[in-house]
């Protein structure tokens, strides 16, 4: 192929471009080795570093220059109608670990509050002595020895099998308990007959921490069917009393007293018919029983001698 070049004088020399060497063949005498670096045509860019290309000239080897980000024609976040950039994948998971989470949390808290409302339901739905029975550490004579817990009324000493007793045959006249807080021992024999009207007797050994009984002290005071006192001789710091029932406990704190009054207290009574704050109740202490109103000799001077005297007659504080 020949191109014609200007020359001076306005004659065109013809230019012959000269044929690459195909696949196979050999370069011959005025062709170059393919390994050999080729001269720049005059006017090309490689020649004329300076030169620009014109823009509306094909590519010839030469890349165009790079779009500008933010103009109308590219896809930057400039162009019109561009979509937005996309939320990085970490924080998308993030936030749904976290939703997650919570709705794991509300569900579980849920889920607790019914569960623990269908348990108090169905405790509700038990027996008071199914409830009592199932207090760790409880006795129950009922079950146990049920031939003791006798229910004649008598006059004078009594012998018990339980120590204290929970049970038997008891004074005609009962030990108030109407949240009395006792400072000395009582009579066996008057205090289980409070335990046949439905109290529970909390019983402690006398030398328990002052700390200890000021906190039995706040559970009985002031609270009806409940009374206490200490007990010479009890085989643990603490000892718990109903008709029929027993608990001992070493500690004031132990949530098991609460327990037992709860499902104890008035439940348990033999002889509900007359309640712990009005008839023929004694408020004495000691160990000799007041029998108040029997033909036996007179009862000891701590003894209130008369229903009306015993009625408005006070324990210790």
């Amino acid at each position: 192929m020949s191109i014609s070049s200007p020359q001076p004088g306005g004659r065109r020399q013809p230019f012959v471009k000269k044929a690459v060497a195909g696949a196979g063949a050999k370069p011959g005498a005025d062709q170059k080795p393919s390994g050999a670096p080729l001269k720049p045509r005059a006017g090309s860019p490689k020649a004329n570093p300076s030169a620009k290309a014109s823009p509306g000239a094909k590519e010839s080897g030469a890349k165009a220059p790079a779009r500008q980000q933010g103009t109308g024609g590219g896809r930057g976040p400039g162009r019109s109608g561009g979509r937005a950039p996309a939320a990085p994948e970490p924080a998308k998971r993030r936030n749904n670990w976290a939703s997650v989470a919570l709705f794991t949390a509300v569900f579980l808290l849920a889920a607790g509050i019914i569960a623990f409302g269908a348990y108090k339901v169905h405790e509700n739905s038990l027996g008071w002595q199914t409830r009592a029975d199932k207090i760790s550490g409880i006795v129950d004579y009922r079950e146990k020895n049920a031939a003791m817990l006798t229910k004649s009324q008598k006059y004078g000493a009594l012998k018990y099998t339980v120590t204290p007793p929970v049970g038997g045959d008891y004074n005609p006249n009962w030990q108030r308990c109407q949240g009395d807080v006792y400072t000395a021992p009582i009579p066996n024999e008057n205090a289980v007959d409070s335990l046949a009207h439905g109290a529970v007797w909390i019983t402690y050994q006398p030398d328990l921490p002052a700390a200890q009984v000021a906190k039995l002290k706040s559970k009985v005071q002031g609270n009806e069917y409940l009374l206490m006192s200490p007990y010479p001789g009890l085989d643990s710091p603490i000892s718990l009393q109903a008709w029929g029932f027993q608990l001992k406990v070493k500690n004031a704190d132990d949530s098991r007293i609460t327990d037992f009054i709860t499902d104890l207290k008035k439940n348990a009574a033999i002889d509900a018919s007359t309640s712990c704050a009005t008839g023929t109740y004694v408020t004495g202490t000691g160990s000799t029983p007041f029998d108040l109103g029997s033909p036996a000799p007179a009862p000891s001077a701590s003894a209130s001698t008369s229903p009306s005297a015993t009625a408005s007659a006070t324990p210790a504080p």
